[in-house]
């Protein structure tokens, strides 16, 4: 039997609460909340864990997330994002992010009572009914591993579990899809190497993750993987045409091939007025926040405190709930709902929509989509199943493969 969860689920809205004379929905949202395993696939709080100072126990003002909010918000496992930007020089790239895992590896270590590495999904299931948080790490760009197979064996070996193939940039051999404008395309999709990267990862059993690449990158994805990919934070392009999110067919490819989207929650991913106003913020502020970013670059704990604040203090635009809710709608009703899950890009953007402002407030997902009349049954693989079939199937692949390192 699942242990008992030590945090309250409430939402700080008032939406939920466990008191008398809470309707029928409420109380159902509230007992499904609790009842399912809540899985995010985005974190980038991971660089505030290299700061000895930081506390990860303790409940902070700035920023979504911490272990106490983490507990209110009913979350049992997160994918920890190890993003480390463009650097100079051979195995800089290698360093800095295995700097970056094992930051994540003294916090887990400094609370063994809540928090577990977990490296598959049977862990991943006796971790939450032990009552405690599991712990994955993403790694969010495949120049990380400096075109090495080798180094992505390590990742894998350290607790990597998935690899977005791109970031912002292309890499060496695969195209990527930009943030704010689509880069023009280098390799058109993915290189011979990159089709190798995609077969290693198959043979590790670790997840080829679909977030930031090109359409052209997705499509060669799809036919070079013999495993399901995920999406791990993107949105739905019909909704807001904007590059980081996918396109109706490429939600459907994804499915098709066993895969899940999971939906981030940035208000610039989720609406095109909200995109356009962060377009004019962010040159309103550009004096500012380019200073800010440069001054913190080799201290990355450091900066992201600094833009926690600046933030903070120059609140960017945000969008409704019911806005994050209909990309939900939107792509159960085009993937289906054995294809959809959430990857929020905590700690990794600058806003999150009303009623959705740190991950305390998980609970009012579930219940906005079972008041839009989505069944207990596809809430519970929204709010994580389908990222645990997913994986399972990523494992099965790696030991048909039978190269798996687990």
């Amino acid at each position: 039997m699942r242990a008992a969860r030590t945090g309250t689920l409430l939402l700080i809205g008032g939406l939920l609460a466990c008191s008398p004379g809470q309707d029928e929905l409420e109380a159902e949202a509230l007992s499904l909340h609790r009842s399912a395993i809540v899985v995010d696939t985005h974190s980038d709080t991971t660089p505030l864990f290299e700061d000895p100072n930081w506390r990860f126990d303790r409940r902070h003002a700035l920023g979504h997330m911490d272990l106490p909010r983490m507990r209110e918000g009913g979350l049992d496992v997160q994918f920890w994002s190890i993003y480390i930007g463009k650097t100079e020089g051979p195995g800089r790239t290698i360093r800095k992010a295995l700097k970056r895992i094992d930051a994540v590896y003294r916090m887990l270590e400094q609370h063994p009572d809540q928090l577990e590495l977990a490296q598959d999904v049977a862990g991943i299931r006796r971790i939450v009914a032990e009552g405690k948080i599991a712990s994955l790490m993403g790694l969010e760009g495949g120049h990380i591993i400096e075109d090495s197979l080798p180094a992505l064996r390590g990742f894998y070996r350290r607790g990597v579990r998935y690899m977005t193939l791109t970031h912002s940039f292309h890499t060496n051999w695969a195209d990527s899809s930009g943030t704010d404008t689509t880069p023009a395309p280098v390799h058109l999709g993915l290189t011979r190497f990159g089709k190798q990267v995609v077969h290693a990862m198959n043979q590790l059993g670790m997840m080829v993750d679909v977030s930031h690449v090109s359409d052209q990158t997705l499509v060669d994805v799809l036919r070079a993987s013999r495993a399901p990919m995920i999406a791990s934070h993107s949105s739905c392009r019909a909704l807001a045409n904007h590059p980081r999110n996918l396109p109706d067919p490429m939600l459907q490819a994804i499915a098709s091939k066993g895969g899940v989207i999971m939906l981030n929650f940035y208000p610039a991913y989720l609406d095109q007025d909200a995109n356009e106003a962060t377009r004019a913020h962010k040159l309103v502020l550009r004096d500012d926040l380019i200073p800010l970013r440069s001054r913190f670059k080799l201290e990355p704990a450091k900066g992201a405190r600094a833009l926690q604040a600046f933030y903070a203090q120059h609140p960017f635009p945000s969008v409704p709930l019911d806005i994050l809710l209909d990309h939900f709608d939107h792509a159960i009703r085009v993937a289906g709902p054995d294809h959809v899950g959430i990857g929020a890009d905590w700690d990794g953007v600058p806003s999150m929509p009303i009623g959705m402002e740190d991950v305390s407030h998980l609970p009012a997902l579930t219940l906005g989509l079972l008041r839009r009349g989505h069944s207990a049954e596809t809430v519970r693989k929204v709010l994580g199943e389908n990222l645990l079939r997913v994986m399972s199937e990523v494992e099965y692949v790696a030991r048909e493969l039978g190269y798996s390192e687990r």
